[in-house]
């Protein structure tokens, strides 16, 4: 069972949307222990996406700027700019299973339940490459 962020996917994300950025990504952070059981972060946002909303005038030249010098220096990038951050993959945690069934819930990240998280951890490492589409 999969859920995603509750208003859809989306190819440009905005902080809060409550959307789940499509696109291709690498898992950056791994935390075996979170509210969520697991998380699994995402090197989130892009260039390329960062660019796009620069252009239209929907992220700060600031924050533009340092995105683009944490991508050139292979850092995370930063997760508090006009396109949001902390996407990535989690499980449920203590939440119920019953509404992870049945709505998708989440503020953008793809939530699996424990077990699948649990399962995932086993092939997940810094750098493995996550498509959503």
């Amino acid at each position: 069972d999969i859920a995603i962020g509750r208003f859809g996917t989306t190819a440009d994300k905005r902080r809060q949307d409550g959307k789940t950025q499509l696109g291709e990504f690498r898992i950056s952070l791994i935390k075996n222990t979170s509210t969520y059981r697991r998380f699994f972060g995402f090197d989130y946002p892009r260039l390329d996406q960062a660019e796009r909303a620069l252009k239209r005038g929907e992220l700060p030249q600031d924050e533009f700027e340092a995105i683009h010098s944490a991508v050139r220096a292979d850092r995370v990038p930063p997760q508090n700019t006009a396109l949001g951050g902390h996407l990535g993959i989690h499980g449920i945690g203590d939440g119920d299973p019953k509404i992870h069934k049945s709505y998708n819930w989440t503020k953008g990240c793809i939530a699996v339940t424990n077990a699948q998280i649990d399962e995932l951890a086993q092939w997940v490492r810094l750098g493995v490459r996550v498509v959503i589409y």
